[in-house]
């Protein structure tokens, strides 16, 4: 599994960074930085709260 970002859509509010920070950073110019891509299913829940949390739905999950 991976997490992808449609940065078109991406503001940069950081939900995502507080409830996944080993996936996203939002850098210094307010940008979204993802961090890793691959997505560890320990490390899933994480990344689906993410998700649905971005109100931009810039964030995706692309399963294998």
């Amino acid at each position: 599994m991976k997490v992808t970002v449609d940065y078109g859509k991406c503001t940069g509010l950081g939900i995502c960074e507080s409830l996944a920070p080993l996936f996203f950073e939002v850098n210094d110019d307010g940008d979204l930085e993802l961090l890793k891509e691959d997505i560890d299913p320990s490390e899933l829940q994480s990344v689906e709260e993410a998700v649905a949390g971005c109100p931009t739905e810039a964030l995706r999950i692309v399963r294998d």
